[in-house]
């Protein structure tokens, strides 16, 4: 296998699940669509930071290498996040979830599932921006692969690692996967924030506020951010973002 071609991230430690054990209070981080856990690292390490007890999965097909994702299904990114909420649910007396783009659709569907403390969505999509995208299903007999660049303006660039090029036939799984969480949202009945950049160019504008007018649940809170890039836990907002999360978590603690 070419490793240059195929942008290889299996051996890099920063692609590698991570459980930080602290508090009762246990968070489940999900990340995106063709990411891996590097880009929940930062926020991960201030949410141990404030006490709390943080795991991020790794989805199947993603942090190793394109050809893996090829392989992988939406039904199997769903079950991986899924059996770890099942499992931190049991062991802790409070358990929350929080997902970035994709993860935070993943964490929609969680929340729709079972009984949690509450539900963090971080730039999560109810439709992709892109208009060609729910096409995929066809365009990936003529298009088999999509080609992108990583972010110039995420900080610290050491954790923005994901694939540069990636089969066009998952956009149809993450199509997928968004379907589900907004068919479902007024199942939703946990304290519910959601996060949204101004300048994120990848989801559809009305993403957050499509979640939060939704959704059921009794307490609600968002974020706008004014100028981090789509992938927000790697900006210059970081810290805004940790400090709203975590003052939402502790209040969700005692609803």
């Amino acid at each position: 296998m070419n490793t240059t071609s195929t942008q290889t991230l299996l051996f890099s430690p920063l692609a590698s699940p991570f459980f930080y054990r602290s508090g009762d209070h246990a968070v489940l981080l999900i990340h995106g669509f063709t990411a891996c856990p590097a880009q929940m690292i930062p926020l991960g390490k201030m949410l141990l930071e404030a006490g709390f007890t943080v795991r991020c999965v790794r989805l199947p097909g993603h942090g190793t290498s394109p050809e893996d994702m090829k392989n992988s299904t939406w039904t199997e990114w769903l079950q991986e996040a899924r059996s770890a909420a099942q499992e931190m649910r049991t062991q802790y007396p409070h358990f929350s979830v929080a997902g970035l783009s994709m993860g935070g659709a993943i964490a929609l569907i969680l929340a729709q599932e079972m009984n949690l403390t509450a539900c963090v969505t971080l730039a999560a999509p109810t439709y992709a921006a892109n208009k060609l995208a729910p096409l995929a299903g066809m365009l990936h007999f003529i298009y088999p692969t999509v080609h992108t660049r990583l972010s110039r303006f995420t900080q610290p660039r050491e954790y923005d690692l994901g694939y540069t090029s990636y089969p066009t036939s998952k956009v149809a799984d993450l199509n997928r996967i968004m379907r589900m969480a907004r068919s479902g949202l007024a199942k939703i009945t946990c304290p519910l924030l959601s996060v949204q950049s101004k300048k994120d160019r990848t989801i559809a504008p009305e993403s957050m506020d499509t979640i939060q007018q939704k959704a059921s649940s009794p307490v609600k809170e968002h974020l706008w951010l004014q100028e981090a890039p789509h992938v927000i836990t790697l900006s210059a907002e970081l810290p805004l973002i940790a400090d709203t999360m975590i003052s939402f978590l502790r209040k969700a603690e005692n609803l």
